[in-house]
């Protein structure tokens, strides 16, 4: 296929900016969160309202143009960029408006987590949200979205109240529970498969600027001890405390004692969510453990949301998985430590073997309510592999798969969209019943599969080949 004219196929009036290869900003626009992903699309469209995202859907539709949505380029999979075809690029979409009086917010499809917490912050108030400020709101809610606040709150797709989409065809709908309804289901948890969002409407819900949270460390040797008691203690915790295990690498960070830099340590990061001097009872038993470190303390939620953010830059490669577990059970702590402490020896210092424990935020939503799947799971095991030196690929990427099916014994055998790579995983993440719906609404909204490069849900009788 020649290559088109996109300032031409675009003309009528698109408000945004049009990136060609070797032109001023290209390079970084194409580039995505996940360092290992290297691809050049023929155009980049970076728009500026809904009007322009049509414009862009209608040009690559009609000059059959592989479509890529970005908003934050967060999506380990690199789904957020293509080659050689149209790159929509929500960037400029960015007007966050809050209105505390009906507890509501609405954010443009290309702002941030960060962004949308300190416009809300301003206000004391919140929506569950990514868990890394430079995680964009798009992908992050329309595939489910669990945060620090969702063992209260729930997803940040349950706190969605409407979407404004472009779809295939290039119309702009809102949807909601009385506004194309099977659509607003779908994009609960269904991922871009359906059209790209151009504006979230939130449910806001209370909670800072000022929280109880932190982090707390164990030296290694006690790892063992230390996740025993953290899942005693998650266990019997109320929903408001928040809470995850992890293997890391100590930082050299003045908080850090001298003995324990460079080294795997046992990580728990913790958050009240409510006032934070209600949070002191909840927090004890986490405390009595006797962590090295403790630095759980009153704190702006919007650094709460950030602490992660030094162990995650962008341009890193990396390899994640999402895994859900019903419990937690000793064999199961067993067979993590053996995996995570090797794993966080590896010369990756930024690498995070990662669990969280799910509320009954998340459970309490009936699962018929959305495309979103398997409320019924009481921990995610999330297992991050961070590295910089292209030749250590094939290594940390075999040791995170053997870690994957080491724990799958323990696993209940669904994925978590947000955090995997593997195509194979789409039924996984959704059952067949609620598969065969999303495909029925593929069917109605993207027939031809122009929404592709996704965690995709085929259409019955997609136009354009299966991707490999």
């Amino acid at each position: 296929m020649g290559m088109i004219d996109p300032m031409d196929a675009l003309r009528g009036g698109f408000s945004g900016t049009v990136l060609l290869p070797a032109q001023p900003g290209y390079e970084e626009a194409r580039s995505v969160y996940n360092g290992m992903i290297d691809r050049r699309p023929a155009v980049i469209a970076r728009c500026a309202d809904a009007a322009d995202v049509a414009a862009a859907v209608d040009t690559a539709r009609d000059n059959g143009l592989i479509v890529a949505v970005r908003c934050g380029g967060h999506g380990v999979a690199g789904l957020a960029t293509c080659d050689d075809g149209m790159l929509i690029d929500l960037g400029g979409l960015k007007t966050i408006t809050v209105d505390p009086e009906t507890m509501t917010a609405r954010a443009g499809g290309g702002v941030l987590w960060g962004e949308y917490d300190a416009a809300t912050q301003a206000f004391g108030l919140h929506s569950p949200g990514g868990r890394v400020t430079t995680t964009g709101i798009g992908g992050f809610t329309t595939g489910g979205g669990y945060g620090w606040s969702s063992s209260k709150y729930g997803l940040a797709c349950d706190n969605l109240l409407s979407a404004e989409m472009v779809l295939a065809d290039g119309s702009i709908v809102r949807a909601s529970e009385d506004e194309h309804a099977e659509l607003f289901w779908g994009i609960r948890g269904g991922g871009g498969n359906f059209g790209v969002v151009t504006e979230f409407e939130f449910r806001l819900r209370p909670l800072g600027p000022t929280v109880l949270a932190g982090l707390m460390a164990f030296p290694v040797e006690r790892a063992e001890e230390a996740l025993r008691g953290w899942r005693d203690c998650a266990d019997a915790a109320p929903d408001e405390l928040s809470t995850a295990f992890a293997v890391i690498t100590a930082p050299p960070e003045p908080f850090v004692p001298p003995e324990l830099v460079g080294k795997p340590v046992a990580g728990v990061l913790a958050l009240y969510v409510g006032r934070p001097e209600r949070g002191e009872d909840a927090v004890r038993p986490l405390r009595e453990l006797g962590p090295a470190i403790d630095l759980v303390a009153p704190m702006p939620y919007t650094d709460f949301q950030a602490i992660i953010d030094p162990a995650c830059p962008p341009g890193q490669r990396n390899y994640w998985r999402g895994e859900y577990m019903r419990e937690l059970g000793d064999e199961a702590i067993d067979v993590y430590l053996d995996h995570a402490v090797d794993l966080a020896g590896r010369g990756a210092p930024l690498s995070q073997m990662i669990i969280f424990r799910l509320g009954q935020g998340v459970a309490k939503v009936p699962d018929e309510a959305t495309a979103f799947s398997h409320r019924d799971a009481g921990y995610l095991f999330h297992p991050i592999s961070v590295w910089s030196d292209p030749a250590d690929d094939a290594a940390l990427i075999a040791a995170n798969r053997a870690f994957a099916a080491a724990m799958r014994p323990f696993s209940t055998g669904a994925s978590y969209l947000n955090f995997t790579l593997e195509g194979d995983r789409v039924r996984d993440a959704f059952g067949e019943e609620k598969y065969a719906r999303l495909v029925a609404l593929k069917d109605t909204y993207d027939p031809a599969n122009l929404f592709r490069l996704n965690h995709n849900i085929r259409p019955t009788h997609p136009a354009e080949p299966a991707l490999a």
